[in-house]
């Protein structure tokens, strides 16, 4: 594996191993140099119409190195019970989301993933680290640092001017 460029910086966030929705292992390295936003996501939710605002505010910015990735949870009553196939096919057919999607994981508890123990770790909430519920969300930069969190309830379109900011 090869390691940063003289001078570059690393952060952990791009060692992150993750598995894309439909079953390939990978890292965030991909997305070294874009803005992310970082969604934990659910199908039977009812800030499922999430999905429509997140795939705006993605298809808004792409072109300036802005990504939305979603991972959905099923840890909030439920509310994730399909397959990796059948959210695959819901997102798609319901909300057109053309963002990148993951495999399920966990964002609390003894099983939290890697990723969410490193977001929950840069940036705590109102409940301290713990997730509070579907569809929190984090800002990281282009230089991989995580520079906000926002509650569940607070729409896609409320972050236009942060991430706007960070393009």
């Amino acid at each position: 594996m090869v390691g940063p460029k003289a001078g570059e910086m690393t952060h952990p966030i791009y060692d992150v191993s993750v598995r894309k929705l439909g079953g390939e292992e990978t890292n965030l390295e991909e997305y070294r140099g874009k803005v992310l936003l970082i969604v934990n996501t659910a199908s039977k939710c009812g800030l499922t119409p999430q999905y429509e605002g997140l795939e705006a505010l993605y298809r808004a910015h792409k072109d300036q190195g802005f990504v939305v990735l979603g991972f959905p949870c099923n840890q909030f009553a439920g509310q994730e019970p399909g397959s990796e196939e059948e959210i695959a096919t819901f997102c798609s057919t319901q909300y057109d989301v053309s963002f990148p999607m993951f495999g399920k994981l966990s964002v609390n508890g003894a099983d939290t993933h890697p990723l969410y123990e490193h977001l929950k770790a840069e940036k705590t909430g109102l409940l301290g680290s713990a997730i509070k519920w579907n569809f929190t969300k984090f800002l990281v930069n282009r230089e991989g640092e995580v520079v906000d969190r926002f509650a569940p309830k607070t729409e896609p379109s409320q972050l236009e001017e942060k991430v706007a900011a960070l393009l």
